[in-house]
């Protein structure tokens, strides 16, 4: 909190002072997540309305670039990095790149992660792409799901994979 507080004081807002009030669009699931995420904010003096409408109102807006502030969340098509970073790349456009994100850093390590082969060298853009996304923060991540799978003793050959489907051709009862 003390870190909010000094951020806004140094960008002329001390205490969120003549800081105007921002809107934060959600869907109607959402909406106690979007009226605590306003509660936690104004105790540093951000002043946040929670608006809560429609999917489809939401994924228009924020296709047109008319929603500045945000809930949304991405689930990765195919068990690679670059599935979750393609939402930065600022030559996207929204979808996926709904943050209207830009850097050319991060451009530049993105188009060379596309084209290399090596699995490791890959990986290694990834982590430098991974840490301008933290430091410029355009999101802020707050959960990532995680999936348990109750399986009995007698189930045999049943492994989940990283995108979560289930795979049962293999699977068998013993």
């Amino acid at each position: 909190m003390a870190k909010s507080k000094q951020l806004l004081a140094e960008a002329g807002y001390p205490g969120g002072k003549n800081l105007p009030e921002i809107k934060l669009l959600t869907i109607p699931i959402y909406g106690d997540l979007g009226t605590f995420i306003a509660n936690e904010l104004m105790q540093v003096g951000i002043k946040v309305q929670v608006e809560v409408i429609q999917k489809s109102l939401l994924m228009e807006q924020t296709s047109k670039s008319q929603a500045p502030f945000f809930r949304g969340s991405w689930i990765a098509d195919y068990p690679d990095a670059e599935n979750y970073l393609s939402v930065f790349y600022g030559k996207n456009p929204a979808p996926p790149n709904y943050t209207r994100y830009k850097n050319a850093a991060f451009d530049l390590l993105y188009e060379k992660a596309l084209s290399e082969k090596n699995d490791s060298l890959r990986y290694s853009l990834y982590r430098q792409m991974d840490r301008i996304i933290i430091h410029d923060a355009p999101v802020v991540p707050l959960w990532y799901d995680m999936a348990i799978h109750l399986v009995h003793k007698n189930v045999v050959h049943f492994f989940p994979n990283s995108l979560n489907l289930l795979e049962l051709r293999r699977v068998k009862k013993s």
